[in-house]
């Protein structure tokens, strides 16, 4: 077990629900010179900063035009809360974790490329992005790139027609990795995972996930961007508050309980955070269930981190041996700095300020 796993495995299953094990200096003076920084444009164009402790507002500010009631485009962010919404069909008993999923999307049989590696994809395959189809957002080149996807009306069968990947002499098979997955930075798989609940609950993943999570959470205010066949962008297309992405991660620190109500179960909290694959092209990052698994050095020491990730530089992390969770939400799009400038906001404005 890694460092990293251990840790947060350990969090998410203790500190939840403990008082922080260290605190937040988050004095008048770090509150000017972050304010100062962000209206610099040094961190790119931030439209929000939300810093919880402990569910308590530690800080909340809007820039350039946004406000309390902006509803944001983080993109990618949204496939961490379809992860969530999945964990609640597996727990509902919907969907299996271990479920081969073909089978559900019948009706569009038969896929082209033919495989029996295919027709074994589970939801454990999507949610860790280790599907064996070649599904690559981060080359030009691949079949399965999301680019590619946005140009046809069907997304599920853009996904199921794929062919199977393959492992050239210069890549690591997953029988070869530390996690023995192969990880593959796919939008397609999650955007099928949303429609797989919704094959199998019988209804629509948006009135599921409503009911099911949204309500429960008190999360009212959000808009789905919707496909070209009606059906909603589930790789990055929900858009909420500030306070609405906090909701998500607070779920997620407290081990599955909002407003006093147990939501998720536990074991799917701390599985979520417990690394199945290395994203070796990201900079060293592990992956859980649709959540980026990173360490970051602190005024207080080493400190784990789970993230939500979006186009933009649009970032929510928690860090549960802090009892912290922090929303930036930027609109630098497709630019070069947008995530190196995520970062250095936690590392100029929130690691400082960290202490024991």
């Amino acid at each position: 077990m890694t460092r990293i796993q251990s840790l947060l495995a350990a969090a998410s299953a203790l500190l939840a629900t403990s008082p922080a094990l260290a605190d937040i200096q988050w004095t008048p003076e770090r509150e000017a010179q972050a304010r100062a920084d962000i209206e610099a444009g040094t961190f790119g164009t931030v439209t929000s900063v939300l810093i919880l402790q402990d569910e308590e507002v530690v800080f909340e500010g809007y820039f350039n035009g946004a406000d309390a009631q902006t509803l944001h485009n983080t993109r990618s962010v949204t496939k961490t809360i379809i992860g969530q919404i999945a964990g609640l069909a597996i727990s509902d008993g919907v969907l299996g974790l271990d479920q081969p999923l073909a089978p559900l999307f019948a009706d569009i049989h038969p896929f082209q490329n033919p495989d029996p590696r295919k027709d074994a994809i589970t939801p454990l395959d999507l949610l860790t992005m280790s599907g064996p189809l070649e599904c690559d957002d981060w080359n030009e080149f691949s079949r399965g790139n999301e680019e590619r996807m946005y140009l046809v009306e069907d997304w599920s069968r853009f996904f199921w027609d794929l062919p199977i990947r393959g492992y050239p002499s210069w890549a690591t098979p997953p029988s070869e990795t530390e996690y023995g997955r192969s990880f593959s930075y796919c939008t397609a798989g999650v955007q099928v995972l949303g429609e797989a609940v919704a094959r199998a609950a019988g209804r629509a993943v948006m009135e599921y996930a409503e009911e099911r999570l949204f309500a429960p959470l008190g999360v009212d205010a959000f808009e789905w961007a919707v496909t070209a066949s009606g059906r909603p962008h589930l790789g990055g297309g929900l858009l909420l508050t500030s306070r609405g992405l906090a909701a998500f991660a607070e779920l997620q620190r407290t081990g599955g309980i909002a407003q006093g109500q147990r939501i998720l179960p536990e074991s799917w909290t701390t599985q979520s955070i417990t690394p199945q694959g290395v994203i070796s092209e990201g900079g060293g990052f592990e992956y859980g269930y649709l959540w980026w698994l990173d360490e970051r050095h602190t005024a207080a020491g080493p400190v784990q981190l789970a993230m939500m990730n979006g186009n933009g530089g649009n970032r929510v992390w928690i860090v549960p041996e802090h009892g912290l969770t922090i929303v930036l939400t930027k609109t630098d799009f497709n630019t070069a700095t947008m995530h190196r400038e995520a970062f250095e906001f936690f590392e100029q404005a929130i690691a400082p300020a960290l202490t024991q």
